[in-house]
């Protein structure tokens, strides 16, 4: 069995000091095969910000794979926004911005779906369109895993809203193609998970897209607790729980587990 934390959203300049020793002790305490952090660093891409998140994640356990996401570009500072977007990323977190993590029965990717001209939404580019393919081709039997920090599918608090973004029916097909089973992702500071195709109807195979909430920052959104995601992958199961800090620690606050029958993934347990 393979185990997966993936956290979130992490808003250095907004952070709660309790909670980020808290969430350090947690993922300490009994570490994953793979830490994930799926984007949103920082709240403004301040250098103090990058600073502090660098800090964080040296605390954390390893081995990690990183992405950005927009609140790591600056947004007021419009020139560095144009003339070097990511770079203050890359020097503090990861010069990688599309990393690729691989052992006997995993392979994960990460893509930066970050875009500097439209800062809220993002993309998948036919470039890394290029890398997906190459890289899941060569994946072999591992079950494979792709990191975005903008989700595929929407909140179940406003289904019906478009995917934030962009390209995202196009690279979902080619997931199809090269069977990816997992779609990891945060933005909306709301945790949730559920099969890509009922967003997609076009869509053929199941993925289960799983998205995280704000591990430590104050900026929670819809009600929901500070949390992240301990994700369990064994043959043919999934399992996501959801560790939500409930004011003193961070404790499991609901489950979803999937079951792969032929060629579905399908919902067993929610609770």
């Amino acid at each position: 069995m393979k185990t997966i934390a993936h956290i979130s959203d992490l808003h250095f300049g907004t952070e709660d000091p309790v909670l980020a020793e808290a969430l350090a002790a947690d993922l300490q305490q009994a570490p994953p095969s793979l830490l994930v952090v799926s984007g949103d660093f920082t709240q403004r891409a301040r250098r103090s910000q990058f600073k502090a998140a660098r800090d964080f994640l040296d605390r954390l356990p390893h081995p990690q794979l990183v992405i950005p996401g927009n609140h790591d570009i600056p947004l007021y500072d419009v020139v560095r926004r144009f003339s070097s977007p990511l770079g203050r990323y890359k020097k503090f977190i990861e010069s990688n911005l599309n990393p690729t993590y691989v052992d006997d029965a995993l392979l994960v990717i990460g893509l930066d779906t970050t875009r500097a001209y439209n800062w809220k939404s993002g993309g998948i580019s036919e470039e890394q369109m290029r890398f997906l393919a190459d890289t899941l081709g060569a994946a072999g039997s591992r079950f494979k895993i792709v990191v975005t920090h903008h989700p595929f599918i929407p909140s179940p608090v406003n289904p019906n809203a478009e995917s934030e973004l962009s390209h995202a029916a196009e690279a979902l097909a080619l997931l199809e193609n090269h069977e990816v089973d997992l779609v990891l992702a945060g933005h909306l500071h709301h945790g949730y998970s559920g099969d890509t195709r009922a967003h997609f109807r076009s869509a053929r195979r199941s993925i289960i897209s799983v998205q995280a909430g704000t591990a430590i920052s104050r900026r929670v959104r819809h009600q929901e607790p500070n949390a992240y995601n301990w994700i369990q992958i064994s043959e043919g199961n999934i399992r996501v729980e959801v560790r939500a800090w409930n004011s003193r620690q961070f404790r499991p606050l609901r489950i979803a587990a999937y079951k792969l029958e032929v060629d579905a993934w399908l919902p067993v347990l929610r609770e």
